[in-house]
């Protein structure tokens, strides 16, 4: 199935099922930024497309910003755990070991960015999956990581929900 057919199924379910909004929301962003699953499931054309229901439904933006805030933040949570109990073993483990390039891009990203690489790689896909993994290889200190990762999370989840909110606000205003 292709990005775009499964968006679709998804934002499907949610409109017909509003009240799995907030659920629904916090597992993608959840696989989205665990380190193994978030290259297996890209769930922001997802995100933003629920962000269109909330500006066309009567769905409440705050407790799917929250919901899908923490499910990332939990993701790279697990990952940066995953890095600190596994250390380079990560390295050969599927399906990291069929993208080899990540990890290293990931480490020099990490070395050059220090904690703001935990925020600035939430904003892309392949740093995504493989920042909070190095993060936790490396033993960045707990407490930075964890800041800068709730953080960068709450401001990702708001981008994407928001963008769909306020594409679909313009639709109406253009064509309304």
């Amino acid at each position: 199935m292709d990005l775009e057919a499964y968006a679709q199924q998804v934002i499907e379910f949610v409109r017909v099922h509003q009240a799995w909004a907030a659920p629904v929301v916090f597992v993608l962003c959840f696989a989205e930024s665990l380190a193994f699953i978030s290259l297996l499931i890209p769930a922001w054309a997802a995100l933003v497309g629920i962000g269109t229901l909330i500006g066309a439904s009567e769905l409440n933006f705050w407790p799917i910003w929250i919901a899908g805030s923490i499910g990332a933040a939990l993701g790279d949570w697990v990952s940066y755990w995953l890095g600190q109990v596994l250390g380079e073993r990560v390295y050969h483990m599927w399906p990291l070991s069929r993208h080899p390039g990540l990890i290293p891009k990931g480490e020099a990203f990490v070395t050059k960015w220090g904690a703001a690489a935990i925020f600035i790689g939430r904003f892309s896909g392949p740093l995504r999956a493989s920042v909070p993994i190095v993060a936790g290889i490396f033993h960045m200190p707990f407490w930075r990581f964890q800041i800068a990762n709730f953080t960068s999370a709450f401001v990702w989840a708001a981008v994407l929900l928001t963008l769909g909110d306020v594409t679909s606000k313009a639709i109406k205003w253009v064509w309304g």
